[in-house]
């Protein structure tokens, strides 16, 4: 099974708005054994899940499905792989953080559909 292996710690930017990576933290894809990982690396930046200000009454930006929104955006910034790729792990990370079907589903065809702006940014 697919497995976080660190903690995620992190400190916010002067903006208010970011995060900086105190330390590295890992994500293991399909398995502790498949030897696929996502290794975050300390000093990485994020905003955790993008979500419009407009839906933060329905989903924040930051919850349960946080470090699966690290992964997904180091993965974005660095395009890791392909886009499709990237927003099946954070599909399956959300799993593994026991994401409720009821945002993990909107959160991920919201990625599949919107990300694409992202992705050809950057992150």
């Amino acid at each position: 099974m697919s497995s976080f292996t660190s903690p995620l710690i992190v400190t916010p930017m002067p903006d208010g708005r970011r995060w900086k990576l105190v330390r590295s933290f890992t994500y293991h894809v399909g398995s502790k054994d498949s030897g696929r990982k996502v290794v975050v690396h300390r000093g990485f930046v994020t905003d955790f899940a993008s979500v419009p200000r407009l839906l933060w009454w329905l989903i924040s930006s930051w919850g349960r499905y946080g470090k699966a929104a690290v992964v997904h955006d180091y993965l974005y910034k660095y395009h890791v792989g392909t886009r499709r790729e990237a927003d099946g792990i954070f599909f399956e990370a959300m799993g593994v953080l026991n994401v409720r079907r009821w945002r993990k589903y909107p959160m991920y065809i919201s990625v599949r559909l919107f990300g694409w702006f992202a992705w050809k940014k950057g992150g």
